[in-house]
């Protein structure tokens, strides 16, 4: 791997860090990001949530998280350019005062299962009555309707419900499942997401807001429409880890190097599989068909043999410039420092030394600029947001010593 270059933070920003220091990318000012304007409450939840807040923060919106008033700790690690104002929901005045919030903004996430907001009276048919310009985006793992409604669940649940977690997986293994990535966020967070910028997009001919039902199980299904629509072409006719694209071909898997470390081919087509070869040093005449299946275990044999001749970076130079799709599997210790993710600024740092990818996709006029100061503490903005909402200083002390909001005071938690 090149070793890693000093990097050139942006004014205001300190570096603690470290691991490997990434390129830090040119960062435009956030008034001029695609979401600049864009008013998101996005009420405390656990991970998908919070990460569909941090995307539309990153892309320039103004997104305030709603904490609860009786807590001082918050597990969202992905607040990055958002405020926080605590508030008691459990309480009339509380309720209110959410109300009033959700008046003034464009975009209300809700990651509570189904009928909570409805308990709260705050469910999208009273708050779209007083706001319908709001898009109410509700985000859960099994949707507002159907038998499972109700029930709690996590990634591996919805990933199970979707029929996606039965084709994942080695042969005579369990299904795999990968991290809580493929529901959360893909299916979850990122799915909600999209549906909130088509409809702040629809807002802008009919003027009016909608309600998103943002299933978990919905999502990550959809992400599989490939997996469901490719079944007719034979890519899935073999029992789970013996086809093509899930580690039942040996052209197309991971292999741990010499070094411990491991490189991913991915190499299906022919001129690809031939460039493979080469770099292995194997002969075609020596071995089966390339898509003889029954000759594939025999070919993994090899392939593993092979590959534990080299290092994970002999093997780099071996492979880097040759059209074989071989990469190394980057850690993230090494990750920001390869030379392909350097040069385009894939990852930055904080100013607390914290190293994060660059947000996606790259937008040419108005890219995102996330925030590189620290994430905020729970009530932190209570004051300053209930000012900007037209609150009166009377009011904000009232709701305060009523217990109806709290604030945090940066200064003591240092």
């Amino acid at each position: 791997m090149d070793s890693p270059q000093r990097l050139t933070l942006p004014t205001g920003w300190s570096l603690h860090h470290r691991g490997p220091e990434p390129a830090n990318p040119s960062f435009p000012p956030r008034g001029v990001m695609a979401l600049a304007g864009v008013r998101v409450l996005e009420l405390a939840g656990l991970a998908p949530a919070p990460f569909c807040g941090m995307i539309l923060a990153d892309f320039g919106a103004k997104v305030i998280r709603v904490d609860r008033s009786n807590t001082t700790y918050s597990s969202d690690s992905m607040a990055r350019g958002k405020r926080s104002i605590a508030l008691n929901l459990k309480s009339v005045e509380g309720i209110g005062v959410l109300k009033k919030l959700c008046q003034q903004s464009d975009v209300l996430i809700e990651p509570f299962r189904h009928g909570v907001m409805e308990g709260l009276g705050l469910g999208p048919d009273v708050i779209l009555k007083e706001n319908p310009r709001l898009i109410y985006a509700r985000l859960t793992g099994f949707g507002q309707s159907g038998k499972y409604a109700k029930s709690a669940g996590h990634d591996i649940n919805y990933v199970s419900m979707s029929g996606l977690l039965s084709r994942l997986g080695r042969k005579h293994e369990n299904p795999t499942f990968p991290l809580n990535l493929l529901a959360d966020f893909a299916g979850g967070s990122y799915i909600c997401a999209l549906g909130i910028a088509m409809s702040l997009f629809e807002r802008t001919r009919s003027g009016k807001g909608q309600v998103i039902d943002s299933s978990m199980v919905e999502g990550a299904a959809y992400l599989g429409s490939f997996v469901w629509k490719s079944q007719s072409l034979g890519l899935w006719s073999r029992p789970r880890g013996e086809n093509l694209l899930d580690g039942g071909a040996p052209f197309y898997s991971t292999y741990m190097t010499a070094d411990g470390k491991y490189m991913a081919v991915g190499a299906i087509e022919p001129q690809f599989y031939k460039e493979l070869l080469k770099g292995l040093d194997l002969d075609s005449s020596d071995l089966p068909n390339q898509m003889s299946f029954s000759d594939w275990p025999e070919m993994k044999k090899q392939f593993t043999e092979k590959f534990l001749e080299k290092s994970q970076e002999q093997w780099c130079e071996v492979f880097d410039g040759m059209d074989a799709c071989v990469t190394p599997v980057l850690s993230f210790d090494d990750v920001a420092a390869h030379e392909h993710n350097k040069e385009r600024g894939s990852f930055f740092c904080n100013d607390e030394g914290e190293v994060s990818p660059r947000p996606a996709p790259l937008l040419s006029r108005t890219p995102a600029a996330p925030c590189p100061s620290r994430d905020p503490l729970i009530g932190e903005h209570t004051l300053e947001v209930l000012a900007e909402y037209g609150f009166s200083a009377k009011e904000i002390s009232a709701l305060q010593t009523s217990g109806v909001i709290a604030c945090s005071n940066p200064k003591s938690q240092l």
